[in-house]
Order: structure tokens, then sequence, then C-alpha cells
């Protein structure tokens, strides 16, 4: 005998968990998320993560792009997201100068390509994201549907679009197109999010990341969630109380077995639960853990993140302002070339010198994640995001060392193009500690269950099926089945899986509505 039964057990309370309930809950069946930590969320949490300091930071998720406006309309979340007024500033040691993209001001863009003497680069660089937002238009709104195959794809684009973006290199196809290696490396950034490729990746990984990068809500733009990103969550949560789910803190999975009784521990109690379906929220490592099937893989994640509270935000060897240069992405030593020499040092096991970083800085666009006293002594808040640092470099070596050999690379960098050092402008919490965390790709697999701190659960798939894959149940056809009964994908693991975008929580749900409606025919 189990404790309860359910239509719809969820094993996850990640976002996209989340959202599955909501729409499963609304539909009228009886839902229940089991979450192992004592907050929901997942990865899209906000935390105080400094003693004695009043500031909710996005500890890892930290920006939105793919969440679709349908996904939020549908379920009537309270979500706002914030458009950043630039898109980016690269420092150029050459010149002495740097690129600001500044999304308002089309000419002070071209001067910025000019003075780093990339003045050719500026009518491709708007040409080439004509072009991504052709794809994005297109494309983005198929990814809340069921799954098209490889030829109808190629055939909505039309065979130029299919051709740069889906079967050359990404790589190859920006250093085909822009001259400056500065040029050049900002774009190929957006391919190399989370993932471990080389600048000319025949195996097209970067071009699955580059895609995500540029398709959502048909823009590509990648805004700020106001109030962190727990406020996103926190309402998707809200939302699916509302419509009558149960969501379950403090409630670590243990087992699946054949019938689908889950067996979880809550408050040092054994408890037992049925459902006709169960949505994984978690990796398939994970899944396979539970069901009792090996655990082993070779996924693995490729980056650091470090969280900062400063009390201002620094001056800049280039002399650009710093509300400009870190109101977007900020890249730093994320040339073309670099990035591949990074590349090639982290295949050999060594921490890449420089190492690639990107900052975001998500107090300028939304002071509300400060309290009153820290918003107004000036503090800002600092996110960075380094590649090149896969899982591997941890293997065989002490975790605590490796982290701090990360850190202090992570701080040589953005100090290359510092005119002071960073370090003398953190804050420190109540306990007289720094406030810098830095967390590695195990402190995500520890945290969060993720293989390798893969933010991605796993190698990103194309959002299509090849020609004749088989499309026959509602579960394969929204990119959801796992290949065993009644048991489906909600996460990242699912195809069109990725980032914090509910699209996989959508299509579950939609996969378990249809194959209900089939059911009771």
């Amino acid at each position: 005998m189990t404790d309860q039964s359910y239509d719809a057990a969820i094993i996850g309370g990640g976002h996209n968990g989340l959202v599955a309930a909501g729409y499963l809950a609304k539909a009228g069946l009886s839902v229940v998320v089991l979450e192992k930590q004592d907050v929901l969320g997942g990865a899209a949490i906000s935390a105080r993560s400094f003693e004695g300091i009043d500031a909710r930071l996005s500890r890892y998720s930290y920006l939105v792009s793919l969440l679709p406006a349908q996904v939020i309309e549908d379920l009537g979340l309270e979500v706002e997201l914030a458009p950043r007024r630039f898109g980016s500033f690269t420092p150029d040691p050459l010149t002495g100068s740097g690129l600001l993209i500044d999304k308002n001001d089309a000419r002070a863009t071209e001067q910025s390509f000019a003075s780093i003497n990339a003045a050719a680069d500026f009518d491709r660089w708007n040409e080439f994201y004509a072009k991504t937002e052709q794809i994005a238009q297109k494309l983005f709104g198929t990814v809340l549907e069921p799954l098209r195959t490889e030829s109808e794809v190629a055939a909505l684009l039309g065979p130029e679009l299919w051709r740069d973006f889906f079967v050359r290199p990404i790589g190859e196809v920006i250093e085909k197109t822009f001259e400056s290696d500065l040029v050049r490396g900002v774009v190929m950034t957006d391919a190399l999010i989370g993932t471990f490729a080389s600048n000319h990746d025949a195996e097209l990984d970067a071009n699955k990341c580059f895609l995500y990068h540029v398709i959502g809500n048909e823009t590509g733009e990648w805004s700020i969630p106001v109030g962190g990103m727990g406020a996103v969550t926190e309402s998707m949560a809200k939302r699916a109380l509302e419509f009558g789910a149960e969501l379950r803190a403090n409630c670590e999975v243990l087992s699946i077995d054949d019938n689908r009784v889950v067996a979880f521990s809550e408050n040092g109690q054994t408890k037992t639960i049925s459902a006709q379906y169960i949505l994984a929220n978690v990796s398939r490592p994970v899944l396979n853990n539970l069901l009792g099937k090996p655990k082993q893989h070779s996924i693995e994640g490729a980056q650091v993140k470090v969280n900062m509270l400063l009390k201002r935000l620094p001056k800049l060897k280039s002399g650009t302002d710093p509300v400009a240069a870190f109101g977007g992405t900020f890249h730093i030593n994320e040339n073309f070339e670099q990035l591949q020499t990074a590349y090639d040092q982290a295949v050999r096991g060594e921490i890449p010198n420089p190492l690639p970083c990107e900052i975001y800085c998500h107090s300028l666009t939304d002071p509300s994640i400060l309290g009153a006293e820290l918003k107004a002594s000036g503090a800002q808040t600092l996110t960075v995001f380094a590649l090149h640092t896969p899982h591997s470099l941890l293997a065989d070596r002490d975790h605590d060392a490796m982290r701090d050999a990360l850190e202090k690379a992570v701080i040589a960098s953005i100090n290359s193009v510092l005119d002071e050092d960073i370090r003398d402008l953190l804050l420190t919490d109540a306990n007289g500690e720094l406030c810098i965390e830095t967390k590695t790709t195990q402190d995500l697999e520890d945290a969060l269950g993720l293989p390798g701190g893969n933010i991605f659960h796993a190698p990103l798939s194309w959002p299509f099926v090849k020609d004749g894959a088989q499309l026959e149940t509602p579960a394969q056809r929204w990119g959801v089945d796992s290949g065993l009964p009644g048991i489906m994908f909600c996460g990242s693991t699912a195809q069109r899986g990725g980032a914090v975008s509910g699209i996989a929580g959508h299509n579950a749900a939609m996969a378990v509505l249809e194959t209900e409606t089939q059911r009771k025919k």
C-alpha cells in the first residue's frame, strides 16, 4: 500500500517541474512535486549568500531569454523581465578602447566599432544578427509544439540559413563573416556558454548552444528577472498551488519501481506514493539511479560561476563609464583566438590563462535585489561566468584547492582590464569574510544534481528530430520520452530543454494530457 496516489508525480521542484505542475493542475489532474532541497526553484533561486548582507543574488541561473510569453500568459505568472540598455562591452587592449554595443544608439555603436579599428564589421554585425532574428522568428514558435523533423525545419528556414547555422560549424561562419578578432570572439561566446567546444567544432555542439542563445521569444533578448531569479520560480510555485498542485520540499526521492511507486524521505520517515505518470525534472543519470540502473555517465559541464558584492563598480583601464560597461554583458579575454587558446589549454588539463570571463551586474538594471542601506551606499552585485573550465580539470585533484585556483584565475582575468584591484572593492559579511563565492562544476553537481556540473543536464540537442525518428507516442512527439512507459522527462534533459525556459515543463504536461485523452477514448 502506498500513502497516496496521484495522476502525476514530479521529481524535482526546479522551474520546469513547477511549470509542468501548473499546467497539469490547471487541467484538473492531481499533482505532487517532490523537491529534495528546503526551497523550491532548483537552479533558478535567489539567496542571501553572504551572512548579514541584505542582497538577494540569483545564485545559479541569472538571465532569462527562453521563457516563452505564452507560458507566462497561460499560467498567469507574475514575472517582470527588465531589458538591459547595453548589449555588451569588450575591452580592447590593442587600442585601449573597447566595443560597446548600445542597443538604443546605433550611431554610438558604429563609432565604437571604429574605435577598435573594426568599422567594416559594423554592417556585417547588423546583417549577421538580422539572420539570427529571422531564425528566431521562424523557429521559436515551434518549441511549444510537437517536434518537427530536420527536413521540415530546413524547409522552414531556407537553404542559406540552414547551411550557415545548422550545417557548417558556427565558428567557421563567424570567422568568415567578421574581420576583427575581438568581434569574432564576442559573437562566438554565445556558442560556448556551458558548452566545452573548439571554435571549429565539427560536432556542432557549439551551433546548438548558439542557436538557443539567439532565438528566445523571437528576438534573442536576454533580460534581468526583476526581484532576482527566485521571483520567477516563486511565481511559478504560487500559481501551481493556486491551481491545486501539492508542492513538498525537503523530500528526497529514494527510488522508483516498475509500477511507478515512488519512495522518498520526508521528516526522517520513508514514505511512498504511486502515480499514473512520473515526470522526471532531473538528469538521466539521476533518474537511472532512482530506477536502480547504473548511474555512470560521461557528461560534464565547463564553467565556473562566481558571485561578488562590491562597494561600487570598478574603474576601467579603457576609461569607459562603468555603468555602461557593466550595463550589459562584460566580455573579458574572450577574443576569438583567446577562446581557442583557452580551449586548447583546458584540453591539456590546465586552467586557461587568461581565463575567458563574462560579467553581469544585475543590480544596475534591478536595484530591488539590494536592501535600502546597500542601495544607498552604491553597492553593486557582480556575477562572473568563466568559460572553458571543464569538469575534467577537477579529476584526481583536491577540490577545495582547485576552487581556490579557479577563483584566483577569475580575479586575475578581471583585474587585467581594471584600473584597480577588484579585491579591494569586495564588501565583507557579518563574519568579516569577503563577499565572494565560487561554484565549480563539482559544487553544481553536489548541490543541484547536475551531472558533471552540466548546466543543461546533458549536451544540448537540436529543437527537431532526424527524418524517420520515431514519433508514435505523445512522449516521443513532444520530446520528453524516457524510454519507459509512464515516465517522461520534464526538465533540461528533454529535447528543447536547457536554460530557464519552462519549455520542457510545458511539453511534458502536453504529452501527459495527450496521453490521457488517448487513454480515455
